[in-house]
């Protein structure tokens, strides 16, 4: 009997034998604000299982991408929150502060530990932990739009008006303008997810009334429409990010006008410099005209016309009205031209 083929023999040999689980780096706080692991290593299939949650959850809180969708997913033991540079998971008992890697927001995330375990510690009642991170993230936030704000204000304050563009208007400024414009536009679209992020949560009653975490640990089970403090502490702070996008959004209007300006202005000065460059050429043609004449007599050829006396004159009136005509011939066509609309 023939064996198997030895191209199928490899391709089996070449298949790996164990894929590799990634793991989940986080530090634990408990109850009362104390540190319960550092910089702990834990498999994801065992993470899940120890908190209830699903593999499919963990997305939410990848912390091997920083860039994600802000996200806050109530489960039954847990709240999965991922929102600008926190990633946590928020138990009755227990919070987990994950390691993102790639992240250079370690000066936020400092003041964020230090805060939580200080609440923790005093607030025994509402979501100390919940609060902590909205507060994080606002603050942060606020910080973010401020250090924008300064310089564009600078800005388009020395472009106010359209004198100070014409005489301020040079690469560094327009190199400046449109990178601001893109850092507020991004950061617009980063205030706006994470409103929309808290607008989900507050529009389902059911996660709501299911943050009530020690509650449910308590056995005190809250019905669907019971969750007025939750829902003011997020409306409060929907609110407010919701006010720093519509200031972004405000910021960034002012950048566009600015830019409108600046785009029209450079198209005043590319068409004045068109029609300077088409009238240097229509002169340039009147000139040739002329000059053709000087080439046509000055010909070493005999034409009996040197020794009349009005030759010169003749010939260079000509010449000169040649070269009007030419001029005037070609300045109407384009007045023609320009007064046609396209």
């Amino acid at each position: 009997m023939a064996g198997p083929p030895l191209n199928a023999s490899r391709r089996v040999l070449s298949l790996p034998t164990k894929v590799t689980e990634m793991k989940l780096r986080c530090t634990e706080f408990d109850q009362n604000g104390a540190v319960k692991t550092t910089a702990g290593e834990f498999l994801k299939s065992d993470f899940c299982q120890h908190h209830s949650l699903l593999p499919r959850d963990l997305r939410t809180i990848d912390t091997y991408s920083v860039y994600q969708k802000p996200t806050i997913l109530v489960r039954p033991e847990a709240i999965l929150v991922n929102i600008a540079h926190l990633k946590a998971l928020l138990k009755s008992d227990l919070v987990v502060l994950f390691d993102t890697y790639g992240s250079a927001d370690s000066y936020n995330q400092s003041i964020f530990i230090y805060d939580l375990q200080e609440r923790l510690k005093s607030q025994k009642d509402g979501l100390p932990a919940l609060e902590a991170i909205l507060i994080s993230v606002t603050s942060s936030l606020q910080s973010e739009l401020d250090i924008l704000e300064g310089p564009v204000n600078k800005l388009l304050g020395d472009l106010e008006d359209l004198a100070d563009i014409e005489e301020s208007m040079n690469g560094d400024r327009l190199r400046d303008l449109l990178q601001y414009s893109k850092k507020l536009s991004k950061f617009e679209q980063d205030a706006l997810s994470i409103r929309d992020a808290l607008e989900e949560v507050l529009d389902n009653d059911g996660d709501l009334a299911a943050m009530y975490l020690s509650d449910k640990r308590a056995g005190k089970y809250r019905a669907p429409e019971d969750h007025e403090e939750v829902e003011l502490l997020l409306e409060a702070y929907y609110k407010q990010t919701e006010e720093i996008a519509a200031k972004a959004s405000t910021l960034r209007q002012h950048m566009r006008s600015t830019e409108e300006i600046v785009q029209l202005i450079l198209d005043v000065s590319r068409n004045s410099l068109m029609w300077y460059d088409i009238r240097l050429t229509i002169i340039t043609l009147s000139a040739t005209v002329v000059s053709g004449y000087g080439a046509l007599f000055g010909m070493n050829l005999r034409n009996y016309f040197e020794n009349d006396p009005y030759a010169f004159g003749l010939v260079s009136g000509l010449a000169l009205m040649s070269g009007f005509g030419a001029f005037a011939i070609a300045l109407r066509k384009l007045r023609t031209l320009a007064k046609i609309k396209p």
